[in-house]
């Protein structure tokens, strides 16, 4: 549930590459808080159930283990690893299967933050930058000061995601796919 009102911003900088023959989508998003405000937002278990599609048993600040339980309608438990911690400017932790690489670069008063996401399909990446798109549009929200609580899974149906998913698949040069969601 949303206790602002939220309408999905412009398409981001989004590019799909491949090394090795691994697929990574890597999302680039402006925020005009500095690296510390991004990295508590990117780390810290109450700050990522507000955004993200996933909340952590411990902050993520740190190297180690984790649990990441989803938080997109069906509550599963991911063992993860947090490989590289460095605050306030990289964070890299894999979920499930995947890896998330979170670099933060202060730009004046603010941050850029490149998100690599590596994929297991280059074929899921419109879908999965549909929902980072609507994710990091929240936790900028969050970080603003007019939080809208998080919208994932089936949630994010309603706000915009379906038009986001067709635009990153024809930016990006694949497939729109549908996700398998309970409604």
């Amino acid at each position: 549930m949303t206790t602002h009102p939220y309408r999905p911003g412009p398409l981001q900088q989004v590019d799909l590459v491949e090394e090795g023959g691994r697929w990574s989508l890597v999302f680039i998003r402006e925020f005009p808080q500095g690296p510390a405000a991004v990295w508590s937002a990117l780390t810290e278990p109450d700050e990522l159930r507000e955004w993200a599609p996933y909340t952590a048993d411990r902050s993520l600040a740190t190297v180690g283990p984790v649990t990441l339980i989803t938080t997109d309608g069906t509550r599963q438990e991911l063992a993860g690893t947090v490989g590289v911690a460095e605050p306030p400017r990289l964070l890299e932790f894999t979920w499930g299967t995947d890896r998330l690489r979170w670099e933060l670069d202060e730009q004046g008063t603010g941050t850029r933050l490149r998100l690599t996401h590596r994929l297991p399909d280059h074929a899921v990446a419109g879908m999965m930058a549909a929902g980072w798109h609507l994710c990091l549009d929240v936790a900028a929200a969050l970080l603003d000061g007019t939080p809208v609580g998080p919208i994932v899974g089936a949630t994010a149906m309603d706000h915009g995601w379906p038009e986001l998913n067709e635009q990153y698949s024809r930016q990006l040069g694949v497939e729109p796919m549908q996700p398998p969601l309970d409604r």
